[in-house]
């Protein structure tokens, strides 16, 4: 009954390193052709501004991938990100050790995440209502908790590490590394990411494999809070405020990500790599509209067609199985 449950992991690995070395592809190509059409692309000022306004859209889309795996969403995170800003900023100005506060703005990312997969699993909502009405609530909550104003953070060095570099590195982008090592090991080397595909796959013949279906869906919507409420954290301390406005529209950049990475609307498709490079393909395709002087309307445009292609794409492979 296992290997019902449980797609082959030959093939869907295959899948994923040729369509990883795909997008891999297309991000060299891309930085390429902007080099040359622009000279300022290239330079290590523009080169690090990019890698700061991928790495947190890229943090967050592992956390999605999660979800959509197992056949969810997670509409929520751009909102988590905001409030985690507002808890961040009023913890930190409290006088918590930096440290404590962001142990406890995370903690708060997990119970959201928690609170996800409870109505999910006990209360049989379906995901897109339950994170949709944790979207519009989490957005009134840390207005009322802020008076509908900013708070500023009152610690230097906490808004210096985002702004900072470590061997000409971004610390932005070492975090996306941070996340993205234990990340790969635990969907692509551990049983409970071989479960997320698995309940992704066909839940009904997990749960008849022995799969704790319920448990695996709180994991992964737990660990896409986690993720959310991480990146709130560090847009915290790149923008030295906390605002539960911020962020706003975050979490359809971090589907599209997800998506343009591979990772399948249908579930049980998906990779840690492709998000990531999804990630950075966009804030490039961004960069390079922005440098080129192109409407910003059109950079709306083509992330749109370009999820439209690629999930058409999914679903023309889906049927040829």
């Amino acid at each position: 009954m296992s290997t019902e449950a449980v797609p082959a992991e030959k093939p869907k690995r295959n899948y994923n390193a040729l369509f990883g070395l795909t997008l891999l592809a297309l991000l060299v190509l891309l930085w390429v052709i902007l080099s040359l059409a622009t000279s300022s692309f290239a330079s290590a000022n523009n080169i690090s501004n990019l890698l700061r306004q991928g790495s947190m859209i890229a943090i967050l889309a592992v956390g999605q991938t999660f979800v959509i795996i197992t056949g969810g969403i997670d509409l929520s995170v751009g909102a988590v990100v905001g409030f985690a800003t507002v808890i961040a900023a009023m913890l930190i100005n409290a006088g918590l050790p930096v440290f404590l506060a962001i142990l406890v703005t995370l903690l708060v990312g997990v119970a959201i995440g928690l609170f996800h997969g409870f109505g999910i699993v006990k209360m049989g909502l379906p995901p897109f209502i339950i994170t949709l009405a944790t979207l519009t609530s989490l957005r009134g909550i840390g207005l009322l908790m802020t008076n509908g104003n900013s708070i500023s953070i009152n610690n230097d060095a906490f808004q210096e590490f985002s702004r900072n570099s470590f061997l000409g590195v971004p610390n932005l982008f070492w975090m996306v590394i941070l996340v993205g090592i234990p990340a790969y090991i635990f969907l692509h080397h551990s049983r409970w990411g071989r479960y997320l595909f698995s309940v992704g796959s066909n839940a009904e013949a997990s749960r008849l494999s022995g799969v704790n279906v319920q448990r695996t869906i709180y994991m992964a919507y737990t660990l896409s809070g986690l993720c959310a409420a991480f990146v709130g954290v560090l847009l915290a301390s790149r923008i030295g405020i906390g605002n539960p406005t911020q962020a706003e529209g975050w979490e359809l950049q971090a589907i599209a990500s997800s998506v343009i990475g591979g990772t399948s609307l249908f579930g049980a498709v998906g990779s840690v790599h492709g998000p990531l490079l999804g990630a950075f393909i966009l804030a490039t395709i961004n960069n390079g509209a922005n440098l080129l002087n192109v409407n910003a309307f059109w950079q709306r445009i083509i992330t749109g067609a370009l999820i439209i292609i690629i999930v058409y794409f999914d679903g023309l492979r889906r049927r040829g199985k």
